[in-house]
């Protein structure tokens, strides 16, 4: 059974055998509360039915079975129109979603591959410096110290990389 605490309202399972008919005291463990209990206090209590509610649910119940009544009487042609129409409309907004998903798919693909396009190109234009750096500097000797600093801040550009994996 379970107990009440009448001063802190806290929960206690105790069973039944430890209370005898007569009842006895009884201790709260939370707020150390001592009342005395006996087993017939809680069979005193009196169930009130509540005609109300009752009447209420049987009139909702009428009224949902004489709804279904109402639309089993309805011509099958009615709910197979409704029943198609609501098909089309789903399938409309199915493709207009999946069109609207499409153009924003192609938009992000779109970016990503001009992105890549572009790292290879900036790639093939180092890789071309690099091979012909000589016979650059050969012909225009300022562009020496261009390339250098090129090449070294790459260097530093993939340490900084290598250290973020």
């Amino acid at each position: 059974m379970i107990i009440t605490c009448p001063n802190c309202n806290k929960q206690f399972k105790i069973d039944n055998s430890l209370i005898p008919d007569e009842g006895r005291d009884l201790q709260c463990g939370s707020c150390n509360q001592v009342w005395f209990y006996k087993i017939e206090e809680e069979n005193n209590k009196v169930l009130k039915l509540n005609e109300e509610i009752i009447s209420k649910d049987i009139e909702i119940k009428d009224k949902n079975k004489k709804e279904k009544i109402e639309e089993k009487n309805q011509p099958s042609e009615q709910i197979n129109n409704e029943i198609n129409n609501k098909k089309k409309e789903k399938i409309s907004e199915n493709q207009k979603n999946k069109t609207t998903s499409k153009n924003t798919d192609n938009k992000g693909s779109k970016f990503f591959s001009y992105l890549i396009v572009f790292i290879i190109s900036l790639v093939a234009l180092i890789i071309l410096l690099d091979t012909l750096k000589t016979p650059l500097i050969n012909v225009l000797p300022g562009l020496e110290i261009i390339l250098f600093n090129l090449f070294e801040s790459l260097q530093d550009i993939k340490l900084f990389i290598i250290d973020l994996i």
